[in-house]
């Protein structure tokens, strides 16, 4: 798929790795929605990146609510083609903490979120899509997922985010196999240590240990270079069905 032909869906396109990859297409010429739950930085996203730029509320857990959105993100920007899904939250907590054992409500909400968002959001992408002209190979959309090197080499405290992230990547092939017939591709990434508004307020001595458990480049990943992966799986057509691992080579250890 050319860049300028993109037409796409980003969750979480408010900040972070959503927000760079929206600002790196608009730069490439195409059209971007922001589905996110932030309204202010929303509405500044929107105003940085221009006319080719919308923002659309939503919360990924909702049926319906996701569905409305990309129809009208659909009939705004003039079609979708990508469905780029960055939105998530931590997690992060002990099966069994100080308080005694996690919650089952914080294993679910972290699920529900990552997961059944993800997956919530590229079946409704998938239902646009599939009534798209075909264009070369008989490509109809992509749907890229962002998963995290947490999904094989989980953290103590990171149960629920990893497992979360490993549901996506355990959905990836299946989902491809399944879509293929339409000319959907369906892709994930895999990011490792990132500099995110997740990780923007942690102590110097923090950011440093995590820089040094990456063995080349030693430093955190830039969001442009998560956007970087996402030009490079749009635009290589034999991309699909698979997980991109996109870290430096860091392994994480146990804690």
């Amino acid at each position: 798929m050319k860049l300028d032909q993109v037409k796409a869906a980003i969750t979480g396109g408010a900040s972070g790795l959503g927000y760079a990859v929206a600002e790196r297409l608009i730069q490439e010429g195409a059209s971007v929605a922001l589905l996110d739950v932030q309204d202010d930085k929303g509405a500044a996203a929107v105003e940085a990146l221009g006319a080719r730029a919308r923002y659309f509320r939503t919360d990924v857990t909702n049926e319906e609510g996701v569905s409305g959105s990309l129809t009208a993100a659909s009939i705004v920007i003039g079609g979708i083609n990508t469905v780029i899904n960055c939105a998530g939250v931590l997690g992060a907590g002990r099966v069994l903490g100080k308080q005694g054992p996690m919650p089952l409500a914080q294993f679910e909400s972290t699920i529900r979120v990552n997961l059944v968002g993800s997956f919530n959001v590229a079946k409704a992408g998938a239902q646009i899509m599939q009534s798209n002209a075909a264009g070369d190979d008989g490509e109809r959309g992509v749907i890229i997922n962002t998963a995290s090197v947490a999904a094989f080499e989980g953290q103590i405290g990171q149960a629920a985010y990893s497992a979360s992230k490993g549901g996506i990547v355990g959905m990836t092939l299946p989902m491809a196999r399944e879509l293929a017939r339409f000319g959907i591709r369906v892709m994930t990434i895999a990011p490792g240590i990132f500099m995110t508004p997740m990780a923007g307020g942690m102590p110097d001595e923090v950011k440093a240990s995590l820089e040094a458990m990456v063995p080349f480049p030693s430093r955190l990943g830039e969001p442009a270079e998560f956007a970087d992966a996402v030009c490079f799986i749009l635009q290589n057509r034999y991309m699909n069905g698979t997980t991109l691992r996109l870290d430096g080579a860091v392994r994480m250890q146990p804690k």
